[in-house]
C-alpha cells in the first residue's frame, strides 16, 4: 500500500496498516484489489485516515475504503457520483454516498474507475 511521489516510494500511514490488517478474511482480499485499482491510477495519492477509514487523496479529491459485515465499502464522498452507476449495478447496494461491494460480487472496474476519476479530479463540495 504505497504511493510513489518522483520515483521514491512514499511510507505507509501505520493507522492505515493497522486498519487494513484488522481483518484476515476475503474482506482484505477484496480491499487489496480495490487499493490496487486505486493506487494504479493514482499512484502518487497520499493514504491516510480519514473519517476514521483510510482515504486516498490525489489531485484535489479522495475516496476511501472501509470494511463492513459482507464486503468492503467504497465512499467516493459525495452521492452524485453515484447516479449512474446506481442505473447500470441496480443488484449492488449503494448508499447516500457508498458502494457496498460484497466479497461474492464481481467488482464493477470500468464503474469504479469512472466514478474514481470524477471524484479525485471534479471533486464537489
Amino acid at each position: 500500500m504505497r504511493g510513489t511521489t518522483s520515483g521514491k516510494k512514499r511510507p505507509t500511514d501505520p493507522a492505515v496498516r493497522t486498519f487494513v490488517e484488522a481483518v484476515s478474511d476475503e474482506r482484505r482480499l477484496l480491499y487489496e484489489e480495490l487499493h490496487k485499482l486505486i493506487m494504479g491510477m493514482y499512484p502518487d495519492a497520499q493514504v491516510v485516515i480519514s473519517y476514521g477509514i483510510p482515504t486516498y487523496k490525489a489531485k484535489s479529491g479522495r475516496v476511501g475504503l472501509g470494511y463492513w459485515e459482507g464486503g468492503v465499502s467504497f465512499y467516493p464522498f459525495g452521492g452524485h457520483y453515484l447516479d449512474q452507476f446506481r442505473t447500470e449495478h441496480p443488484t449492488i447496494k449503494t448508499g447516500k454516498g457508498t458502494v457496498n461491494l460484497k466479497v461474492s460480487e464481481k467488482v464493477p472496474v470500468a464503474a469504479l474507475k469512472t466514478i474514481i476519476q470524477q471524484a479525485m479530479e471534479n471533486p464537489r463540495p
